[in-house]
């Protein structure tokens, strides 16, 4: 069985669902599979996961972002609209939200979610892969993806998209697990990720493989290194990153000129 230290990574040009090699097509229905899965619980796995923390790293990024009135903000893998509804909340609904992603049912979820924050007419929702965004050129003033990078099929395609649905002048922003810095802190990352997570999937979201995938995607992820050169690759300018928890997530950020 593989690793976290011997697995090959995306980087390397190949489809990788956890641990399992897998063609392009398949690998976009099997992650849309495993979000339609958890959508109902995935608000509530990722606090018993992180003990809550994913919170503090949204707050982070939000603070990063310093969200301006009457501007559009394109979330992608906006899931449960925690990212949207959030900025929603910095701008006094002075502002535009689109959230594109690729389950129905987790759009579904967030679309709810802003009606009961008041935030309906505000808030878009739209189907659509991260590869091939159904926005036209230069839409938004801020394009956030947040911990839906290493679900994406086509990571530089991704990031080509970013730019071309940013208005020029627009920021990047990418919250997601990243390579953890201490090797301590990594043992330690790693035995539990991989001894709790997939239980908890198991008992709260009735989905142990789910979260097993998720697991292994976060290892399969390029380390922020190498993430900041696709970033630069894809006409992405000043690729920067800021490590949270000791690298256990990262923001990266970057301008669209």
């Amino acid at each position: 069985m593989a690793t976290p230290d011997d697995t090959p990574r995306e980087a390397d040009g190949g489809h990788w669902f956890g641990y399992r090699r897998v063609d392009a097509t398949e690998k976009t229905t099997l992650v849309q599979d495993v979000f339609s899965s958890v959508a109902g619980r995935y608000d509530l796995m990722n606090d018993l996961m992180s003990g809550g923390i994913h919170r503090i790293w949204k707050r982070q990024l939000l603070a990063m972002i310093r969200p301006r009135p009457g501007t559009v903000l394109v979330d992608v893998a906006g899931g449960t609209g925690d990212v949207s509804l959030a900025w929603l909340d910095a701008v006094d609904g002075d502002g535009r939200a689109i959230i594109c992603d690729a389950s129905e049912e987790m759009l579904s979820h967030g679309r709810d979610r802003a009606m009961d924050r008041g935030f309906g007419a505000q808030l878009q929702g739209a189907v659509g892969l991260a590869e091939a965004l159904p926005l036209p050129d230069r839409t938004a003033d801020v394009y956030t993806i947040a911990f839906g990078l290493r679900n994406v099929t086509h990571i530089d395609a991704a990031l080509a998209e970013a730019r071309r649905v940013l208005k020029p002048g627009g920021r990047f922003y990418c919250l997601e697990f990243s390579r953890v810095l201490s090797p301590g802190l990594r043992r330690l990352y790693d035995a539990y990720s991989f001894a709790v997570i997939p239980r908890l999937g198991h008992v709260v979201a009735g989905d142990r493989e789910a979260y097993q995938y998720l697991v292994e995607s976060i290892r399969q992820f390029p380390d922020q290194p190498t993430l900041a050169g696709r970033m630069a690759e894809a006409g992405l300018w000043r690729p920067r990153w800021r490590n949270l928890s000791g690298g256990i997530a990262a923001i990266h950020t970057a301008w669209r000129t």
